[in-house]
């Protein structure tokens, strides 16, 4: 990981712990001004008069489970661009944590607690406090550099004519499919979607919370879990495996050159920030694992990635029809 990945993540991560450390120090002080029972969901009407309850140990082990997968969440996919989004989720969740436990303390009967519209607002507003702040500390982070073509494989350089080919006749056509996917994401996705009917059944409030992170986290990951890399005459398209949309496609007009790229772990995280749908300066991905990746050139010098079995016949076939298409 270069030095500049691990400072965008360490900011992202920063308020998460902020967030937490005040999440768990409220608990401690005010311990004893907590009830058993906290209000967690108020009406919309009425005066914000609560209408869901969860238990106090529940409501801490949440807030901390919420925090804990959201700075997760942010801090290994954030972007340069979206680091004032990382610090806007923490300070948005870590005021309406605070914010709860303040307005359920010393209560009797936890039905009796109101939370008007406003205690929204004073979360929105330590929101946009910390947006602000977050995209500040966005220029401590530098611009990414373009594609390290040191580690591009053989027929890496823009029109090398030794580039890999695939021999087909002048009436012949081909196609060439492959599956791939990551164990890892796949059970984290399906534990994810676990987490859905799990939250169901819990007080509304937290576990509207669970539900809709665990739909927000294992949906795309089990769709980018795993997927099929297809390269015919239409160029490289890459989708997932259970459905056809959505799918990134690299026309075939556009391809400059194909190579094959072996991608260990350090590579992918200096290059790509980890594994997933990857955006980066000058080059975009699909890294599931790491392993021999076929990388395509466009015309305008960004690459795309895809770690996928067999990449050498995917870039040999792929060059043969950018030639046959007048591009290479």
């Amino acid at each position: 990981m270069n030095r500049a990945t691990f400072r965008l993540r360490a900011l992202a991560a920063f308020p998460f712990v902020l967030a937490l450390v005040g999440h768990l120090t409220l608990l401690a002080v005010w311990d004893d001004r907590i009830p058993d029972t906290l209000a967690t969901h108020f009406s919309g009407v009425d005066g914000g008069r609560a209408d869901g309850f969860t238990g106090r140990t529940a409501f801490a082990v949440i807030g901390v489970a919420l925090l804990i997968g959201l700075g997760t969440g942010w801090t290994v996919l954030v972007r340069r661009t979206a680091l004032w989004g990382a610090w806007a989720t923490a300070g948005f969740a870590g005021a309406l944590l605070g914010l709860l436990l303040r307005a359920n303390l010393d209560a009797v009967d936890p039905a009796q607690v109101v939370a008007p519209l406003t205690t929204l607002a004073l979360g929105a507003a330590v929101a946009t406090l910390c947006a602000l702040a977050g995209w500040a500390l966005t220029r401590l982070v530098p611009a990414g550099d373009g594609p390290d073509t040191s580690k591009v494989g053989p027929g890496a350089s823009e029109g090398e004519s030794d580039a890999p080919r695939l021999t087909l006749g002048a009436s012949e056509v081909a196609g060439w499919t492959r599956a791939t996917g990551s164990r890892p994401l796949t059970v984290l996705s399906v534990l994810a979607l676990a987490a859905v009917p799990a939250g169901l059944v819990l007080a509304p409030w937290p576990g509207a919370l669970l539900a809709l992170l665990g739909l927000v986290v294992g949906v795309p990951g089990l769709a980018l879990a795993r997927v099929r890399v297809t390269v015919d005459r239409r160029g490289v398209t890459v989708r997932p495996s259970l459905v056809s949309r959505p799918r990134v496609r690299v026309p075939l007009d556009e391809v400059a050159g194909a190579s094959v790229r072996e991608l260990d772990t350090a590579a992918v995280l200096a290059d790509y920030g980890g594994w997933g749908y990857r955006v980066r300066a000058g080059r975009t991905g699909v890294v599931l694992h790491s392993g021999e990746a076929l990388v395509v050139r466009r015309d305008s010098g960004r690459e795309f990635a895809v770690t996928v079995p067999d990449a050498g016949t995917a870039a040999a076939l792929l060059n043969t029809l950018a030639e046959r298409h007048g591009k290479v």
